[in-house]
Order: structure tokens, then sequence, then C-alpha cells
């Protein structure tokens, strides 16, 4: 059995339950590819899946090897696969019930699999699907985001919120994004048409009425935002609690909590998007030895864009 090095997780905790070794190279079925992985991208799901707090909804079986996001080329191709070929430069989002990108190799759905943009290199390929799918999800399957509306997007700077201010601003809406100081000119930089630093101003203050709050920071600032929607405004969130019933009524809102899933006909048109000029990821590089650092960077919170581990040079 061939083998490849992988990061594997035995038990739930801290970065330090990530151990990389030796495994087997996994075997594909018919439908898939085997990808030889040139990076991957780190997602706040990461840490979340690997201390436990999804295993009521996923139930993965220890040890697994974790990650979601990756860009490579394709080293085998499943007999009833008919799109790709070998050495295709493709990248996908893995399903979340079955990780596997931080490895050497890892399986992928054909169907999953979308050629990635030509103007990004893997690194910053790998920094694209789950938190672009993500803001794509929320925004317009779930929000129905439009041309001429107003949206308030929290967390702007980070993963899924860069994206997110960059697809509001492309569909034509007024993008107000919250930041921290450090993160404003950034914002300005993607496409943001009013900035707000939240360390220094109540967002309730300064943004005005809105048609669709994209909540990535729960909390406080839910509660807060839920009076700036307009009557059948929206809300839409990655995180828990779900949306509280009492306050869609009370404000006669919408709401719901969004889980991104993959989609390779939207990753396909953010691909394009890219290509031409429309959209960039921003993403920052690390090698794959750092893998525990850039874990607990990722926990912060504090991150600008995307974090990207480069497998292969």
């Amino acid at each position: 059995m061939t083998t490849m090095k992988a990061v594997r997780v035995h038990a739930f905790g801290g970065a330090e339950k990530m151990i990389l070794e030796e495994v087997d190279r996994p075997v594909i079925a018919e439908d898939e590819l085997l990808v030889r992985v040139h990076a991957v991208g780190i997602n706040p799901v990461d840490w979340k899946v690997r201390e436990g707090y999804l295993q009521e909804f996923l139930g993965l079986a220890l040890p697994f090897i974790p990650g979601y996001d990756l860009s490579g080329e394709v080293e085998e191709i499943g007999a009833a696969v008919e799109d790709f070929q070998t050495g295709d430069s493709v990248f996908a989002l893995l399903n979340l019930s079955r990780p596997g990108a931080y490895a050497e190799y890892a399986v992928v759905k054909a169907a999953e699999a979308v050629i990635k943009p030509d103007s990004l290199d893997h690194a910053q390929s790998a920094a694209v699907p789950l938190a672009a799918l993500t803001a794509w999800q929320c925004l317009f399957d779930v929000a129905g985001l439009q041309s001429g509306q107003r949206v308030l997007i929290h967390a702007a700077a980070g993963g899924v919120g860069h994206f997110a201010v960059q697809f509001g601003r492309w569909v034509g809406a007024h993008v107000i994004a919250t930041a921290s100081t450090a993160n404003l000119e950034f914002l300005r930089l993607i496409g943001a048409h009013q900035v707000i630093d939240y360390t220094a101003v109540r967002f309730e203050e300064a943004a005005g009425e809105v048609d669709v709050v994209l909540d990535l920071m729960s909390g406080e600032t839910r509660e807060r935002s839920w009076p700036l929607l307009r009557k059948n405004g929206m809300l839409v969130t990655t995180l828990p609690p779900e949306p509280s019933a009492e306050l869609q009524a009370r404000y006669h809102v919408r709401a719901a909590a969004m889980l991104v899933k993959p989609d390779s006909l939207q990753l396909g048109e953010i691909a394009q998007l890219i290509d031409s000029g429309m959209v960039r990821p921003h993403a920052r590089a690390f090698p794959f030895a750092e893998f525990r650092q850039v874990n607990q960077q990722i926990q912060t919170g504090h991150v600008r864009g995307k974090l990207v581990l480069v497998v292969r040079e």
C-alpha cells in the first residue's frame, strides 16, 4: 500500500491533538478523484470540528484527517468520471461529514470539483471554496440579495466576510461593513461603500436601515442588529444559536441559519468572477509544518481574509 503524510486528529481537543504521520493513501470510488494536494484552506470550522463541537451533527470516526478546502492536481480518476483528466488543476470544498484535506492526497467527489481559476496559484485557490461558497449561499440562496438593496456585513474582513463584501458590490447592493480599526482601509479597497469601526462607534448608530444582515459574529452583535432591518428584511447567520422566532415576529423580519454545502456550479461561477477580476481572495500562506500554529491563529477570531497551508511547493 502506498503511503502519504497527513495530519490526523486522534482525540478531540486543542491543536496539540493534531499529529502529522504516515498513513495509507486513500483509494477512490468510481465517482471520485484522487487529488495531489498543493494547498489547504484553514477555516474556523476546522477547530470547532477538532474540539468536538460539531460531533453530534457530523459523527466523525476517530482518527480523522481535518480540512475542507483544497487546491491541487488530479492524480487518479474513478472509472465513472468523464469531466476530468489526470493533471487537471482543480479546487473543491469537501463535504463537512468527510473532511480530509490536511494531507498529501485527498479524495474529492468529481461532482464537487472545479477547474481552479487560471489567475490564481494553488495557495490562493485553496483560500476560496468554503469561505466564498458560504458568502454566496448566505447572500444569494438564503437572503436573495439584489441590486439596490442595503446589506450590513459583520466581521467583514474575515474569510467569509471579505468575499461577501465583494459579492455584494458585484451584485449592485450598497455594502456596509463592520470591522476593527486596522481593517477599515482593506475593506474600502475591496469595495465596501461604508465601513464602520466597531471599536469606535456603535454600528447601529452609523449603519441606517438595511435589507439584509450577514451575521458572522452572533451574540450581542446579532441582538443589536435586529432593529436595523426593514420590514420583511432578512438576517442570515452561520453561527449558533438559531435566530429567535420571537424577535423575527417582533420586528416583522425573517432570519435563517446557514451551513455551507459543496456546489460545483456556484464554485465555477465564482472562479469566473475571479478570473474576470471582479473578486480576489486575500490569503496568507504558511508551510504545511506550521499546521498547529495556523490552527491556533484561526481560533483567535482575528484574521484578515484567509489562512492557507502550502502542502506542496
